[in-house]
């Protein structure tokens, strides 16, 4: 099961030793605890039997190195196994990243009645099927169990998706044309196919009972008795379906509620079903799901006995003429270069454009030559493993390749693996391939290091408080990247059907997927939320956008609230007070940076697909540091002109006005977005490039800054295939916007050119108003992650991250405390964290025993449990001494 592990016998005994000595004397067969221990040493007969009685409800915690993020650790009930591996559940290996090739992992022990209960209730991995970086499982199907559901929901002569049945089938079935089987339920259905009388792949009709079935799917008339929601049928004499043996089958493992899926199911249909049994069953049902579609995706991918053979990659017939076109092209392009037309960078460029068209011509032609049962092709259509890029360097062409350097090497290589390639292609290929092997290496390290900085910058964002009162929402368009930005957030303000006056949503909703596909029908398709006609008029781009809550606007003096935070992405709820959600930020953002880093190779270096803008990229947004290939922005309203000069082009925007221009130089061989005479606002870009967030924030001011860091940041992610929900980018950039320059000290107590937190800035401002004095005058700075670290009030924490003789000398000559709010600082003196149970909130709280039921034990009894003397409002803050509070 999900939840089962298997424990080799002699690791079980070694790791229970102390449990099995002691019930070996409860049961007599020792006198002892030194008899005891020698039996268990010898391993007797009886030890064996008394080691299943102890294991039997006592969790083990798995975790596999590197741990990058709080999946890495998961906890499951043991079962003994011979042998000398640890056995896991397929399905977890996404977590932990593991594959069983000879990987290593540790096994821990939960000894107190708490550690064993916060096993079994927060770690153990059926509970831990959601991911916390974007609140979808992690715990998908992949590999054989994909291609196992791909192969059993496949139907003969499908069309293109291979999902409907073929062009007017179902016309000629109704008219008794074309006769197909029927049959009256599914277990006659599974009985013919046990029969062989009819075949898995093959369209039948069959009647499901009590079942849901969507409307496209309806064979024939509606029963009597059938009830129609959301464009869905059910009904307990049946409905008639057109589908296949395979796809009742399939349907036979998901919950009776979940429409019939009469379709062909891939990786992205498996994960897009267990999304939503996590979102609408339990989790022991969505567990449960779980294992049958292991079972039923491994059993018939060994019936479908795929395997490849080299006859399987069949190159396309057209690939000859594609290239010898492309080659006259190519000469033409030299012959130019060789009479001086044309320079040799523009030689280069017109070279690779050509060859990248032909690599894409060929793969097109390779992809429509496959044919639909091709192994190769059910592998990489599916999900199951490789992708069209793999199969076009087996089938069609290699292309472009890279050289050390990352140039692109304008000589393409023209075979693929299947003809195999020539000397010079071969020596070609090798830089690409080396290259990816040490940029690897070299990566992960960056990689690690990343992590280290983001947890360190996060780590005292914690839910503090519910709610921080913040009435400052962030605009998001819906429709656009919803998943990412909309999904798990509070609505700050109440949405309207456009055009009239009625509500939507009332502002403080939680955001599910059922609000996302509210939002989308009425404010993208502009349907009516009632009757489902089309809106009139259609609802406008402004009107597309909701205001949601934000950590970015989050006021709670210390840490995050949680309105502003939302859903806690793992759990499927909103966020409790106590979770670390800077922590959770931190490894989310860090834990692809290392997929990022590790799967460069696989391509083999082929050009473009490696990434340069990948890892670096989000280490210059996070660092906010001037990034390389600056684009130039509009610092004010106005029209733009054009000049050419010695050294290059001058752009100048006129605002209209006396001293109200603005004008930047730039190199010839900068791509310009403007054109002479266009008018631009500010802000705007002019050049091509990445923005400087330095700039943008002094052009813009904070909000646009923190937009433009998301927004960057998640461009790399998604461009590498990597969701992550915008909240936890959103938790880092709060964290670099939090200080302001002192510039006028006014009559507060700050000193010009000070660095102070922003909410401090605000308290004081308001303090010195209120008195009828002048208040400071700052600016807001944008630091990088690491100078935001060091600035960081707590010595201890910066101490303990980078530069430690520094930040203890200087916090000496200040003479600084700490007042420990964050988790490294309570770490490093032994105490308990701020953190989940370790909140004074939840201190006083003590097990009740349990023998008695709650209601049943004497009043003096419940008093002595019950601390009531801990006072929860009055939080007098940390005192050094002993006992904490």
């Amino acid at each position: 099961k999900l939840d089962q592990c298997g424990l080799p016998k002699q690791m079980a005994l070694e790791l229970f030793k102390p449990f099995v000595m002691k019930r070996l004397v409860d049961l007599n067969f020792a006198q002892n605890i030194k008899s005891a221990k020698r039996m268990v040493e010898r391993a007797r007969p009886q030890v064996w039997d008394v080691l299943e009685e102890v294991i039997g409800d006592h969790p083990v915690l798995l975790n596999r190195a590197p741990t990058l993020h709080r999946l890495g650790i998961q906890a499951f009930m043991p079962r003994l196994v011979e042998g000398k591996a640890i056995q896991i559940h397929p399905l977890v290996c996404a977590a932990f990243n593991a594959d069983f090739d000879g990987d290593q992992m540790a096994v821990h022990l939960p000894l107190s009645a708490e550690a064993q209960a916060e096993a079994r209730i927060l770690m153990l991995s059926s509970n831990n099927i959601l991911s916390p970086a974007h609140g979808r499982p992690i715990a998908t199907p992949s590999q054989d169990m994909v291609l196992g559901t791909y192969y059993l929901t496949f139907a003969v002569g499908a069309d293109d998706q291979a999902s409907k049945p073929p062009e007017g089938l179902r016309e000629s079935a109704a008219e008794g044309k074309t006769p197909l089987a029927s049959y009256s339920g599914a277990a006659e259905l599974i009985m013919a196919l046990d029969a062989h009388t009819v075949d898995l792949q093959q369209w039948v009709l069959v009647r499901l009972r009590d079942r849901a079935v969507g409307l496209d799917d309806v064979f024939g008339e509606l029963p009597v008795d059938a009830e129609t929601t959301d464009g869905v049928v059910r009904s307990s004499k049946g409905v008639r379906v057109l589908t296949t043996p395979g796809r009742v089958l399939f349907n036979e493992v998901l919950p009776a509620e979940l429409p019939f899926v009469n379709q062909l199911v891939g990786q992205k249909g498996l994960a897009d079903l267990v999304n939503r049994c996590a979102d609408n069953f339990s989790r022991a049902l969505t567990a449960q799901v779980l294992d049958d579609m292991k079972d039923i995706g491994f059993r018939y991918a060994t019936k479908a006995g795929v395997t490849i053979s080299i006859a399987d990659v069949e190159a396309p017939a057209s690939k000859g003429a594609i290239l010898a076109e492309h080659d006259k092209r190519a000469q033409k392009v030299e012959r130019q270069f060789r009479k001086g037309v044309i320079t040799n960078d523009e030689r280069k460029q017109e070279l690779v454009e050509i060859w990248t068209e032909a690599t894409t011509r060929v793969a097109h032609a390779m992809e429509e030559n496959f044919d639909q049962l091709n192994p190769l092709y059910m592998m990489a259509n599916s999900g199951a493993r490789g992708n069209m890029t793999q199969i076009r360097q087996l089938a069609g062409m290699r292309g472009l390749v890279a050289n050390p350097r990352g140039e692109i090497i304008e000589r393409p290589i023209k075979a693929n693996y299947r003809e195999g390639l020539s000397v010079l292609e071969y020596f070609i290929a090798t830089h690409g391939a080396r290259k990816g092997l040490a940029d690897t290496a070299l990566r992960t390290a960056d990689s690690g290091y990343l992590t280290r900085r983001l947890v360190d910058i996060a780590q005292d964002l914690i839910i503090r408080e519910d709610d921080c009162g913040s009435e400052r929402g962030l605009p998001i368009t819906v429709g656009a990247r919803d998943s990412q930005s909309l999904y798990g957030r509070v609505l700050s303000d109440t949405v309207h059907v456009p055009g009239t006056r009625r509500q939507l949503l009332k502002a403080g909703t939680e955001i599910t997927d059922a609000e996302v596909r509210l939002l989308r029908s009425v404010l993208v398709r502009g349907e009516d939320p009632e009757s489902g006609e089309p809106l009139d008029p259609q609802p406008t781009e402004a009107q597309r956008q909701v205001k949601v809550r934000t950590v970015l606007n989050c006021e709670a003096a210390v840490g995050v609230c949680a309105s502003c935070y939302g859903r806690a992405l793992a759990e499927g709820h909103m966020v409790h007070i106590g979770e670390a959600v800077g922590i959770i930020a931190a490894q989310s953002i860090g834990e692809p940076g290392t997929q990022l880093t590790m799967r460069t190779f696989h391509t083999g270096g082929v050009a473009g697909e490696d990434i340069t803008h990948g890892l670096p990229r989000v280490v210059e947004l996070f660092e906010a540091r001037t990034p390389k290939g600056k684009a130039e922005i509009a610092h004010l309203s106005g029209t733009v002109s054009l000049e050419e000069t010695e050294k290059g082009i001058t752009l100048t925007v006129d605002g209209g006005g006396e001293d109200n221009t603005f004008a930047v130089n730039v190199s010839r061989r900068a791509r310009m977005r403007v054109e002479d005479g266009q008018s631009v606002r500010v802000g705007e870009q002019l050049t091509d490039g990445s923005i400087d967030p330095h700039e943008m924030l002094e052009v813009l001011g904070a909000r646009e800054t923190q937009r433009l860091l998301v927004r960057e940041v998640q461009e790399v992610y998604r461009s590498q295939g990597v969701s992550i929900h915008d909240k936890h980018i959103e938790l880092i950039v709060r964290q670099m916007l939090r200080r302001v320059n002192i510039i006028e000290p006014g009559d507060t107590t700050f000193l010009p050119g000070e660095l102070v937190d922003r909410l401090r800035f605000t308290d004081e401002n308001r303090r010195v108003v209120d008195d009828g004095g002048e208040p400071a005058n700052g600016r807001q700075i944008l630091m990088g992650i690491t100078k935001a670290s060091l600035a960081t009030d707590s010595w201890l924490s910066a101490a303990s991250f980078q530069e430690t003789t520094r930040v203890l000398t200087e916090a000496a000559i200040e003479g600084r405390s700490d007042s420990l709010l964050g988790l490294k600082e309570n770490v490093i003196i032994g105490k308990l964290i701020p953190a989940g149970t370790g909140m004074p909130k939840y201190r006083a709280v003590r097990p009740l025993p349990t023998e008695m039921p709650e209601q049943v034990l004497p009043e003096e009894l419940l008093a002595q449990f019950s601390d009531g003397s801990y006072d929860y409002e009055s939080d007098e803050g940390w005192t050094m001494g002993e006992g904490g509070y």
